[in-house]
């Protein structure tokens, strides 16, 4: 990252073979207009992800009626999401070995495969609710390279005064994906009559009505998935012609070598773990809002807006910060010290609102809409300032293997959430402080933490 665009002695290489004359030319960089095209399909399938993870929290009174789906049902739809890291190791090897085409394009598959899965319209529920399970699987295992691979395409295709940009977009397609799920599902598919007492539309809608709503969003997601992965199929290059800096130059270190050098690097292990605890948290806490909103009278419409603009809020936010993480140098740690403080203080606000029989706080629809979006705006922004931070701090380890360590460990903190929230589900006002906690034991880390450049 600098503040204006690189020279051509930034992007010679830092290490001249010694066989190499001293006349001879320097490397050549260049930077192409295709990589737009890159990072558009890359970030469309990113958002495609994230609508499919997301899908059944925000209509979880629907989902009930329509498929005979429990709470605990819905929260392990959601896990099947972080449960789809467990293979991350294979995905990050594949993408240091053979490049990210082959990375995405298995990743595209599965989505593919699981889309079908859940579009199949079988009468017996029983197995079709087998099938929308497998096909979340199937989509979740799409994440290792979606959700990691964002800086390896930044600093492959981009240059380094356009790279925290280019990350904050790719990384931040998957959460927009989130986010247009809580409005798509909802506006779609209406909720339950038990939902609509005392209004004009109880008699509208029966479970049948609600089973075809899904269906038809079923089949929009899987058309999307299928066309973006013939596209990938068709046109996703590895890596261009020539590198665009002396960062995508460079020699990186080995896949062995790189993820022992991780493990034994406290301040890395620091920092991930900064990320990890609250990213996790709100992930798994944002999947079942809709549940942790129903205590407080907000309706199901209601709570997939709040989850909307908090998460659109975060995204644009985490754009705007990092295009000023590219104008200036050295202002990582402090970008996210603000932010974490700024999430622990809407946290707290919002944890506290939902227990107003106990704080005597003021409980309106408007104090829970700003401290919710407030939250998803801080907590989600800090997203690509993080990914950048990591590659700072651990090269020359490649960019895909670092981030898919971090959001490995991200996912494992969301899966062990909703596991236990399959078994406590009645009862979530320890949900809310758990988000909380975490925002503050980020703060501490990074508080602690010594950057360098």
């Amino acid at each position: 990252m600098g503040a204006g665009s690189s020279t051509d002695a930034e992007r010679e290489p830092l290490l001249v073979p010694s066989h190499i004359e001293a006349h001879s030319q320097p490397v050549h960089s260049r930077v192409y207009g295709r990589r737009w095209l890159v990072l558009t399909l890359f970030s469309l399938l990113g958002l495609m992800q994230g609508m499919v993870w997301n899908f059944w929290g925000p209509i979880q009174n629907s989902a009930v009626h329509a498929f005979g789906f429990t709470k605990s049902d819905i929260a392990v739809l959601v896990l099947w999401g972080p449960v789809g890291f467990v293979p991350w190791l294979l995905f990050m090897w594949l993408m240091d070995k053979r490049g990210l085409r082959a990375s995405l394009l298995l990743s595209a598959f599965f989505m593919l495969l699981g889309a079908i899965l859940r579009s199949i319209p079988l009468t017996d529920q029983q197995l079709r609710r087998w099938l929308i399970h497998g096909g979340q699987f199937l989509n979740g295992l799409g994440g290792p390279t979606i959700m990691s691979a964002g800086p390896y395409l930044s600093t492959t295709w981009f240059a380094p005064d356009q790279r925290a940009t280019a990350t904050a977009v790719a990384s931040l397609f998957s959460y927009l994906g989130g986010a247009a799920s809580f409005v798509v599902g909802p506006l779609v598919v209406p909720p339950p009559n038990d939902t609509l007492a005392g209004t004009t539309m109880v008699a509208t809608f029966s479970n049948s009505n609600i089973r075809d709503r899904i269906q038809l969003v079923l089949y929009a997601e899987l058309a999307a998935i299928a066309t973006l992965f013939a596209a990938v199929l068709l046109y996703f290059p590895s890596r261009p012609p020539l590198p665009p800096s002396v960062a995508a130059a460079s020699q990186r270190l080995s896949y062995r070598s790189s993820i022992c050098r991780l493990l034994s690097n406290v301040r890395f292990l620091m920092i991930a773990l900064a990320y990890a605890v609250p990213t996790g948290v709100i992930a798994g806490w944002s999947g079942v809002l809709d549940m942790v909103l129903t205590p407080a009278k907000v309706s199901q419409v209601d709570a997939g807006w709040i989850g909307f603009w908090s998460t659109v809020g975060g995204c644009v936010f985490g754009i705007a910060m990092a295009r000023f993480a590219d104008s200036i140098r050295g202002m990582l740690k402090l970008i996210l010290v603000l932010m974490l403080a700024g999430a622990s203080l809407a946290s707290t606000w919002f944890t506290l609102t939902c227990l107003s029989r106990v704080t005597h706080l003021p409980s309106t629809a408007a104090i829970l809409y700003t401290s919710c979006i407030l939250v998803g705006i801080f907590i989600n922004s800090s997203v690509p300032i993080f990914f950048e931070l990591f590659i700072e701090t651990v090269y020359p380890v490649p960019e895909g293997i670092t981030c898919g360590v971090v959001t490995f460990l991200g996912n494992l903190v969301t899966g062990l959430l909703l596991f236990f929230l399959t078994f406590y589900c009645t009862e979530l006002s320890w949900l809310n402080w758990c988000l909380t906690g975490s925002c503050l034991f980020s703060l501490v880390l990074i508080l602690f933490f010594r950057e360098s450049y």
